[in-house]
């Protein structure tokens, strides 16, 4: 066993095994009769990469047991892994798995989201999105710790070559309780939709940027959902990259 690292208290190891394992031996407040060790999955080396050799290991918080950890773990050469808990929606968007790699690699932890405060639709429009094809998204808000789930309708065109449009968009805001609430204001906030990871952010990170919106973006659609309305600016365009970037930290 070698010793790889450490962050916040915590030694890394490396056994011959190839498992990486997080020990608590520098933290203070540890308990020297019950000392924590902590099995990470085993590591995944990509091509023209190695994962003998570490050079770092860094926590994002005081403890790997924090639902929001992540470990970050360097190798000589090009190759970063990270490990940490993750969450995605089941088909449907009724259920909500999470995984703590550590802890669920073979079975998740499921949730059944409660929809509440529906909205009143006409025959029209429930028929309408009952005719859509619809994919959900997760997407957490970092800056105010809410997470929504979004529900993108799209139908295919009926003439020419066939191409999505959008057609409408609903936003719910879940709690811990596995309540997923429908919203028509989620305040000073935007969120954006496209190829890449969905994220959420505060519409005066983004110049020119309008709140209480979803910008939703695809190979062949770029649109505009406004929430309070229910307004939807849509253009049909190719766009062969459609991925949106949240804004980033620039420094001198």
């Amino acid at each position: 066993m070698v010793m790889i690292g450490a962050s916040h208290g915590w030694i890394a190891t490396l056994k011959e095994d190839g498992i990486m394992r997080l020990q608590d031996d520098l933290n203070p407040v540890a308990s020297d009769s019950d000392p924590k060790h902590i099995p990470l999955p085993p590591l995944v080396t990509l091509p023209h990469c190695q994962t003998q050799v570490v050079t770092n290991v860094a926590m994002s918080s005081s403890s790997p047991e924090h639902e929001d950890c992540v470990v970050a773990v360097k190798f000589l050469g090009p190759q970063l892994s990270l490990y940490g808990m993750f969450r995605i929606p089941g088909s449907g968007g009724n259920l909500i798995g999470s995984w703590d790699l550590h802890k669920h690699k073979k079975k998740p932890k499921i949730q059944r989201l409660q929809f509440k405060n529906l909205p009143e639709l006409t025959k029209t429009k429930r028929e309408l999105l009952h005719s859509c094809c619809t994919s959900q998204h997760l997407v957490e808000s970092t800056t105010t710790d809410e997470t929504f789930l979004v529900r993108w309708y799209r139908k295919a065109t009926s003439s020419g070559v066939v191409k999505m449009k959008t057609k409408a968009a609903m936003v719910f805001k879940l709690d811990e309780e596995g309540n997923a609430v429908y919203t028509e204001d989620i305040g000073h906030l935007c969120i954006f939709l496209s190829k890449s990871e969905p994220f959420c952010v505060p519409a005066n990170s983004i110049p020119g940027m309008c709140p209480n919106i979803v910008d939703l973006f695809d190979f062949d659609e770029s649109a505009t959902f406004g929430l309070d309305e229910s307004s939807l600016f849509s253009y049909s365009h190719t766009y062969p990259a459609p991925y949106h970037i949240p804004p980033q930290t620039i420094l001198d």
